[in-house]
């Protein structure tokens, strides 16, 4: 991993981290090589995806309740 991250390895990094599975050594990486709004904007993007698919997953159920 000698080149810098794009934004595609800044979307698999957050989700890495995410997910808590992320390696010391990409954090390193990340920190050392990363552009920092690369990371805030990958973190913030995937927060919203995962706020409005619990949002959903509660209308679905709460559909399926009859309520």
């Amino acid at each position: 991993m000698a080149n810098k991250p794009d934004w595609l390895q800044a979307l698999l990094s957050v989700l890495a981290a995410f997910f808590g599975v992320q390696s010391e050594r990409n954090r390193e990486h990340d920190f050392s090589q990363g552009r920092p709004l690369h990371y805030v904007l990958a973190g913030l993007l995937l927060a919203l995806v995962f706020v409005l698919g619990v949002i959903l997953l509660v209308w679905w159920v709460l559909s399926l309740a009859g309520v």
